[in-house]
């Protein structure tokens, strides 16, 4: 595969992976509740669901999608009304005074959530059945070249995860999440959603 392709996937996915999401708030609060080992685990578990996707694309399930306009519609209209059902959630906790509210799942079950919390995740599921058959071709070799997408997919989960478990784990230590500034937090992801859902229903 041409190093452009990889480069322009990743910086395809990139922003997508930022994007605030299922993913990324059940990481934070574990790392929030729990440490940076809590937050690693759940990262793990994560990075294992989305394993399943990629075996499921490398069998060509994402193609099939992609070949079926109105499958391929449904799929990013879901996608549109998640984004922003979970925009105003965000929007509405910040209008709200209060601390954080952390789902404390327990350590023996981070790996689990973690997994199926990325299994599930809408956004997850966009970006294999819509994204990246874009950047496949018809012809042998289609499933490895749905492994290497796929790798790179999860080594940048994994890698953004465990810098957020980390970083999340070291402000909480210091008390560093104040109401003022988890207002700031949803309030920003919020809209960074709507913008999102916004860019994501004009395509």
């Amino acid at each position: 595969m041409e190093t452009g392709t990889m480069l322009f996937f990743a910086a395809t996915v990139l922003p997508l992976i930022c994007t605030p999401g299922p993913d990324m708030l059940f990481v934070a609060s574990q790392a929030l509740s729990g440490g940076a080992s809590a937050g690693l685990r759940s990262t793990a578990g994560i990075c294992l669901g989305y394993m399943v996707h990629s075996a499921l694309a490398a069998l060509g399930v994402a193609a099939i999608i992609a070949a079926s306009p109105m499958l391929f519609e449904a799929l990013r209209w879901l996608g549109v009304m998640y984004l922003i059902g979970l925009a105003f959630q965000l929007v509405r906790s910040a209008m709200k005074a209060g601390q954080i509210n952390l789902s404390v799942v327990p350590a023996n079950g981070q790996l689990r959530r973690g997994f199926l919390t990325a299994f599930l995740n809408p956004k997850g599921m966009l970006i294999y059945f819509a994204i990246l058959p874009q950047f496949m071709q018809h012809g042998s070799g289609i499933a490895l070249r749905a492994l290497i997408l796929s790798a790179i997919f999860i080594g940048l989960c994994g890698i953004l995860y465990t810098s957020l478990s980390l970083g999340i784990a070291a402000v909480g230590r210091n008390g560093g999440f104040c109401d003022c500034r988890r207002k700031w937090i949803e309030g920003t992801a919020g809209a960074l959603l709507l913008i999102a859902a916004g860019r994501l229903a004009a395509n």
